[in-house]
C-alpha cells in the first residue's frame, strides 16, 4: 500500500457514519439581541466603531446637509467628491458648501487617478447599513457611487440610516437575503485604514482614508 493509500485510508476511517447536524443559528443568535431597541443597537455599533478611531454624528434627515457642510469645513476639505445620481447625493447643494468645492463623481477611475490620489480631500457615500455587533458599516458600490469614493480619499464622510443597523453579521444576511444575489462588490467598513506591517507599529491612513466620520440619521425614537 503506497503512502497515499495508507491516508485516504484513515480518512475514511476516520469519516463519521452520520454527517454532524448543522447547527440552529437562529438558537444561537436570538439571545444576544433579544429586546434589544434600536437606541441600544445604534450604542453598540457607535461604541463599535469609535473603537476604531471613527467619528460618529447624529443629526436629522433635514439637517445632515448642513453637518456635513460644517465637519468639511472644520476640517479644512477642499473638494470633496459624492455620487450626485444617488439619493443623498441629490442632498447635497454647492450653496450650503462655502469652504468646499462638491464635486461629482464622473468618468473613469484611470481618467481621475491624479485628482483621486492629489486634489481629493474627502469622498461621501450613502451606506447600505450596518452591523452593531462588530461596529461596521455595509456600503454596496454601484456606478453612481463607485467604491472608490470611500477607499481612496483621505477623509471618508458616510450617511447612516439608524433604522438599518442589523444585531449581527448573521441578522444581515437574512434580512438582506444576501443568498440570493450581492453586488459584484460588498464593502464592510469598520473604521479608517490601518497597518502594522511597517515594524508593528499601527498607522492610520497608509492604504487608504485617514478618517471615517459616520453621520446617522432617524436615530430617534425606540422602534425595533
Amino acid at each position: 500500500m503506497s503512502a497515499r493509500d495508507r491516508i485516504l485510508a484513515k480518512l475514511r476511517a476516520a469519516r463519521p457514519a452520520e454527517p454532524n447536524a448543522l447547527p440552529d443559528l437562529d438558537a444561537h443568535y436570538t439571545p444576544r439581541v433579544r429586546g434589544e431597541s434600536k437606541a441600544e443597537r445604534l450604542a453598540r455599533f457607535r461604541t463599535g466603531i469609535e473603537s476604531f478611531h471613527a467619528e460618529v454624528h447624529i443629526s436629522s434627515e433635514a439637517d445632515w446637509p448642513a453637518l456635513l457642510a460644517r465637519l468639511c469645513a472644520d476640517k479644512k476639505v477642499a473638494t470633496m467628491l459624492y455620487g450626485a445620481d444617488t439619493p443623498a447625493g441629490r442632498r447635497l447643494d454647492q450653496a450650503t458648501f462655502p469652504a468646499t468645492t462638491l464635486r461629482p463623481w464622473a468618468g473613469q477611475v484611470e481618467d481621475l487617478k491624479a485628482d483621486l490620489f492629489h486634489r481629493v480631500d474627502a469622498g461621501f457615500t450613502q451606506t447600505r447599513g450596518a452591523i452593531a455587533e462588530t461596529g461596521t458599516l455595509m456600503l454596496w458600490s454601484s456606478e453612481a457611487e463607485p467604491r472608490t469614493l470611500s477607499l481612496v480619499p483621505p477623509i471618508h464622510f458616510a450617511l447612516l440610516d439608524a433604522a438599518t443597523i442589523q444585531p449581527t453579521f448573521f441578522d444581515v444576511l437574512r434580512t438582506e437575503n444576501w443568498a440570493a444575489g450581492l453586488p459584484t462588490n460588498a464593502l464592510l467598513i469598520s473604521g479608517p485604514s490601518k497597518t502594522a506591517d511597517i515594524q508593528q507599529t499601527l498607522a492610520y491612513g497608509a492604504h487608504g482614508p485617514k478618517e471615517l466620520v459616520v453621520i446617522v440619521i432617524n436615530a430617534e425614537g425606540d422602534a425595533q
